[in-house]
């Protein structure tokens, strides 16, 4: 019913290889307007979200030269910080090593010792998680070669760039639909909404199910599918009388006194009999939401 064409992955944060620094020799700067973007969401994750020089947070940051292109400093992302504007314009074309050498307090807070190599040594330093991530891509792409479809790789910045380009709000499955180059001109209907399916498995390895307290609330030993229904199946129970009269659609968890606990995806309704449940779908392994409930 929904035919791939093409894979997108989204592999880490940011891009590394599309950044000019020397941790990455050998690599061209990307250029245009994402290049930008992305290396300023690169540098807010390097530098903490926060003003290097007083720790400013939640104020508009510039990306500011740690040495001053006027002093010889260059482009690279080695030399790129971020400053709020009254540390920036204050600092101007000072060297680092001045201007710093009044906030000691400052220095010990950013584990930088009071030296302008020290504190160059962290600006050099790469984000080692991104880039091992980075490096998986490689087996990622051998895996889904086997499809036999073309299939594109990008960061997670991209996506935010696509996403807020085009006005979307952030949620896991809009992100998903503005991944990669392909995910720059979509048009996702507000009426729209969408199916989570998650990996539950097919059982459980407990022995038994405990109670808040720790204490076990059923037999190690007990049947696998009571009055018909089994623990993970989805349910639609429409309870007509006692203190939990309503409909409650979910995952049921069974008990050999077929009085049965379901799970609706926001809140677990307990001590539900047998009686007033009709199976939906057969435990598969997996969970199905919408925005509210489970779905069939």
């Amino acid at each position: 019913m929904v035919p791939l064409t093409q894979i997108a992955v989204e592999t880490v944060r940011f891009d590394t290889q599309k950044l000019q620094k020397p941790e990455i020799s050998g690599v061209e700067y990307q250029q245009g307007e994402l290049a930008g973007y992305e290396l300023r969401e690169y540098l807010l994750e390097k530098w903490g979200r926060e003003c290097v020089y007083c720790g400013a947070k939640n104020v508009p940051l510039e990306v500011e030269h740690i040495q001053a292109r006027s002093k010889g400093g260059s482009d690279r992302v080695s030399n790129l910080t971020l400053a709020c504007t009254k540390c920036n314009q204050k600092k101007g074309n000072k060297d680092i090593k001045k201007f710093l050498k009044r906030k000691p307090k400052r220095l010990k807070k950013m584990n930088v010792a009071s030296s302008v190599t020290s504190f160059q040594a962290q600006a050099k330093a790469p984000l080692k998680d991104a880039a091992a991530v980075n490096a998986t891509r490689y087996t990622i792409g051998n895996v889904l070669n086997n499809f036999g479809l073309p299939i594109t790789f990008s960061s997670g910045g991209r996506t935010k760039f696509n996403r807020t380009k085009q006005k979307y709000p952030k949620d896991h499955w809009i992100d998903a639909a503005c991944v990669g180059e392909s995910g720059g001109e979509v048009f996702i209907p507000k009426t729209i909404t969408p199916l989570i399916i998650t990996a539950k498995g097919r059982g459980s390895r407990q022995k038994c199910s405990m109670n808040q307290d720790g204490f076990p609330r059923t037999s190690p030993k007990k049947q696998k599918r009571v009055k018909g229904f089994q623990t993970g199946d989805i349910v639609k129970a429409i309870v007509t009388k006692g203190k939990k009269i309503g409909t409650y659609v979910g995952r049921v968890m069974v008990r050999a006194s077929g009085s049965f606990d379901i799970s609706t995806g926001t809140v677990r309704v307990s001590n539900i009999s047998y009686r007033f449940c009709r199976l939906i779908q057969k435990t598969d392994g997996y969970e199905y939401l919408t925005s509210t409930n489970l779905c069939p």
